[in-house]
C-alpha cells in the first residue's frame, strides 16, 4: 500500500496520536484542543463534530474558519524540516500543529505556545 501524503491523512486518526504525545508528558487533551482551536479557528463543538467524520488534513485545514495569522510566528524544525520552508499550505499547517503539540509535550507554557505576549 502506498504511503499517504500529509494532506491525504485522516485527521481523526492522527488526533489521538497528538493527544497521546501530550498526555505521555503530563499534559491534557484539553490543552491539545486549545492549540487546535487557536490554530484553526474551530470551536470545541466544531472540533468534536469533525472528529466524528472521516476527513483528511486537507479537508480539515481547508474548511478551517480562521487560520490564525500568528501561526507564521511558529519556527523551528519538525521531522528535520524547517516549518517556514514548507511550500504546501496543508502540510505546513499540519507541521505547525505537530510543532505546537511538541512544545506542549516539552512543558512549554501555553501562553508561549500560542504566541501570546504577557501584556495581552
Amino acid at each position: 500500500m502506498p504511503r499517504k501524503t500529509i494532506p491525504e491523512m485522516s485527521f481523526p486518526q492522527i488526533y489521538p496520536l497528538l493527544v497521546a504525545k501530550a498526555e505521555r508528558k503530563g499534559r491534557t487533551k484539553a490543552e491539545v484542543d486549545e492549540i487546535i482551536c487557536w490554530l484553526t479557528g474551530y470551536d470545541e463543538a466544531a472540533l468534536d463534530n469533525l472528529l466524528e467524520r472521516d476527513i483528511t488534513y486537507a479537508e480539515f485545514f481547508g474548511s478551517a474558519p480562521a487560520l490564525n495569522p500568528d501561526r507564521s510566528l511558529i519556527t523551528g524544525k519538525i521531522c528535520g524540516v524547517d516549518v517556514a520552508t514548507i511550500e504546501d499550505p496543508v502540510e505546513q499547517n499540519a507541521r505547525y500543529l505537530d510543532k505546537l503539540v511538541d512544545e506542549l509535550a516539552r512543558g512549554r507554557a501555553m501562553e508561549k505556545i500560542l504566541r501570546r505576549s504577557s501584556a495581552s
